[in-house]
């Protein structure tokens, strides 16, 4: 994806827009962040089984029961690598070509927008505590000891890849860099084939990336709209 984001640099004449401030309170916001995400994993977070395994399959929404699979590894592998492009092309976007001073306001807000998708993300399936598909399959009672496999809502692959996508479409339009119809379209894509990917696995339900997809569209909106820029 890092082949297609490469793009000319900005017409000239073009009045540049006012670059974000970048303070010590972004790094210690994204610090913030991230002991927030580690947190429930420290904590051993959430207490107890699952209260069914296997559970009853009949108890889905439509949708997702369709969606039932067996795990698959190599599914979950290519969302892990799909995930890792999106992120790191919108990161290489935000900065392509940008003055020192854009670059540097782009990418903390960038790392903003991931940073708090994926605390939220982290919290909210501990909070929801809604099962993985995995138990509602014959390999439920093998899976049971997992807590992972009581974290199925929100998607935080599908969160984080859209919050990527939307921050980079923000900053985007805000700084009209070149191209940025077709770069977002492409990130987009990469991040719809995250959830795809995610529910092929057998790792969410549907509802759970799409869950996931607004989380982290949201957040990718809401931090660079509100983050203060340079006076």
């Amino acid at each position: 994806m890092l082949v297609l984001a490469l793009s000319p640099r900005p017409i000239v004449g073009q009045q540049p827009a006012v670059p974000y401030r970048v303070t010590w309170f972004d790094a210690a916001s994204v610090g913030a962040a991230g002991v927030l995400y580690l947190l429930p994993g420290a904590l051993g977070l959430p207490n107890g089984g699952p209260s069914c395994a296997p559970c009853d399959p009949a108890s889905l929404p439509g949708v997702d029961r369709w969606a039932l699979r067996p795990v698959s590894a190599t599914a979950a592998t290519a969302s892990n690598l799909v995930l890792v492009g999106v992120a790191a092309s919108a990161a290489f976007l935000s900065v392509h070509d940008r003055a020192g001073a854009q670059a540097r306001g782009n990418a903390a807000v960038l790392a903003n927008s991931v940073a708090w998708t994926a605390a939220t993300t982290e919290w909210l399936k501990v909070i929801v505590r809604r099962k993985r598909p995995v138990l509602y399959t014959g390999d439920a009672t093998a899976a049971a000891a997992d807590k992972e496999n009581q974290e199925s809502l929100p998607s935080g692959h599908a969160s984080v890849a859209f919050a990527a996508a939307t921050t980079y479409w923000v900053l985007a339009r805000r700084e009209r860099l070149p191209h940025r119809t077709r770069n977002t379209i492409f990130l987009y894509a990469g991040a719809a084939g995250v959830a795809a990917l995610r529910v092929a696995a057998g790792k969410h339900f549907p509802t759970d990336v799409l869950a996931g997809a607004a989380l982290g569209s949201a957040v990718g909106w809401l931090v660079p709209t509100i983050h203060p820029t340079q006076p």
